[in-house]
């Protein structure tokens, strides 16, 4: 675990330095610098800064996702071909034209989870962090130079310590040794908030913003089944966590339900229950009309013409006037 820690130094350098920013800044606008609520807003400002510097991978993704639902035709056809066909040439050649699909389409079934990928560094950078500032420690010293690893340390939120955890209370409580209720209050309304938000923000996908051909997939029942399986792994995961880390999670889960409101809502995949919702929305304006085959077009207004300018012609002096008509008169 040390050597994972190791290799993360730099995020965490990272996470700290803008932890000390935010709280710098709340400090400045007038709040307490050692109360939990100047550190949760901080972190706060963290999440928001690490989720905005993800907007283009976002972006990246959606495009992504958009085609994979284009080349989704010519996959099914890949599959119906070696399909039955169990023999170790026939399922190298399957993923040899599968690989091949991917690259000529510039495609990448990955890169859905790409987002969460790039925020696990982050995470657990954070919880390190957290994790030693409970102790006093600092691994990268910039809380430290800083001064505020103790302010950390002692920083609470209505009585309950932000590098405090559900699961070390009910340690402490099991062991009859004294023990917050406030902490596992509080850390328990989290888990519940964290758990349903990542739900919601998984069954807005699932419910609004899936063709009819996706979910007649066997992969649409995989991920229903996903749908309500996950939420279990963080209810139970949850309990480790220190407040603060909560915290962070539970902002970015926020940050990514608005998030893909906004996409589902402005860009819907095509044939959801989410574009019949927009389309319906843009034929209320009248931006909305039918074509000859009767699929839906979208009016874009006119721009008007630029008025056309002629040049106005620069006065000629006598000299060169007559050099311009040969010396004609």
């Amino acid at each position: 675990m040390d050597f994972i820690y190791t290799i993360l130094w730099p995020i965490e350098w990272l996470v700290q330095l803008l932890l000390i920013g935010w709280h710098w800044l709340w400090t400045t606008a007038g709040l307490d610098p050692t109360q939990g609520l100047t550190w949760v807003l901080s972190i706060v400002g963290l999440t928001a800064v690490i989720r905005a510097a993800l907007i283009p991978i976002f972006v990246r993704q959606i495009k992504n996702q958009r085609r994979m639902l284009e080349v989704a035709p010519q996959l099914k056809k890949i599959q119906d071909k070696y399909k039955g066909k169990k023999d170790q040439l026939s399922r190298e050649a399957m993923s040899r034209e599968t690989m091949e699909l991917y690259k000529r389409t510039g495609t990448n079934p990955l890169s859905s989870c790409l987002p969460l990928l790039l925020q696990m560094p982050v995470f657990f950078s954070l919880f390190h962090v957290l994790n030693d500032a409970q102790g006093g420690h600092d691994s990268v010293g910039l809380l430290s130079s800083a001064g505020l690893v103790q302010s950390f340390q002692h920083a609470q939120l209505f009585g309950a310590p932000l590098n405090a955890s559900f699961g070390s209370q009910w340690s402490l409580m099991v062991a009859g040794k004294p023990f917050s209720w406030e902490v596992m209050i509080i850390a328990a309304t989290m888990v519940v908030l964290m758990t349903g938000s990542q739900f919601l923000t998984q069954l807005q996908i699932v419910s609004k913003n899936m063709s009819p051909e996706t979910k007649a997939s066997p992969q649409f029942r995989q991920q229903r089944i996903l749908l309500y399986l996950l939420p279990f792994v963080f209810l139970f995961s949850g309990v480790a966590f220190p407040l603060g880390v909560m915290f962070y999670w539970l902002t970015s889960n926020l940050w990514t339900m608005g998030q893909q409101f906004l996409v589902i809502r402005n860009m819907p995949t095509p044939g959801s229950e989410a574009e019949k919702a927009r389309e319906a929305r843009l034929a209320r304006k009248g931006k909305l009309k039918a074509a000859a085959d009767g699929a839906p077009v979208l009016i874009v207004d006119e721009i008007p013409a630029k008025p056309v300018t002629t040049q106005r012609q620069q006065p000629l002096s006598k000299s060169r006037a007559k050099k311009s008509t040969g010396g004609k008169k």
